[in-house]
């Protein structure tokens, strides 16, 4: 990332195709299947659906959409990374910022195929509470949960 600035930002509808487009990306290659919504649905769920219960902050290099979280006080709803740009530190940034702003614990699902992302909360304190299936993609799926100081 060396002289290019990590900026962390609200979201803002006019970086909706580019978030939706590192989302989809990212969840396709974490995930190994396409995505079952259409692009134009998943705009509006990020604009319209998304914002009622959760904040949506991005990560940007130079303008361009790297990260992106979307979290309130008791859990992470989304949280992607965009492929080029994993590794560097980004989502632990923004992970942070949601432990942060929390009430002491957050929530979180996260595929079970999703070996990446299994080692990511893992290593930020992280631990498995359920296995299941609760999701349309109807992929086994597993519950992270943190809490404040590892009070397990």
């Amino acid at each position: 990332m060396n002289q290019h600035q990590l900026v962390i930002t609200q979201y803002k509808p006019e970086y909706a195709e580019q978030t939706v487009d590192m989302w989809r990306n990212s969840k396709e290659r974490a995930i190994g299947q396409k995505e079952i919504h259409s692009f134009e649905n998943h705009i509006y769920f990020l604009n319209h659906i998304l914002p009622e219960q959760h904040q949506i902050e991005l990560a940007l290099i130079d303008d361009k959409v790297v990260g992106m979280i979307a979290y309130n006080d008791k859990e992470i709803s989304q949280l992607y990374i965009h492929n080029d740009y994993q590794g560097l530190g980004i989502g632990r940034t923004l992970l942070d910022r949601a432990k942060e702003q929390s009430s002491g614990s957050l929530t979180l699902f996260t595929f079970d195929i999703n070996k990446n992302a299994q080692r990511f909360y893992d290593k930020n304190g992280f631990k498995i509470v359920a296995r299941g299936h609760e999701n349309e993609g109807n992929l086994p799926d597993i519950q992270y949960k943190w809490i404040q100081n590892n009070s397990f």
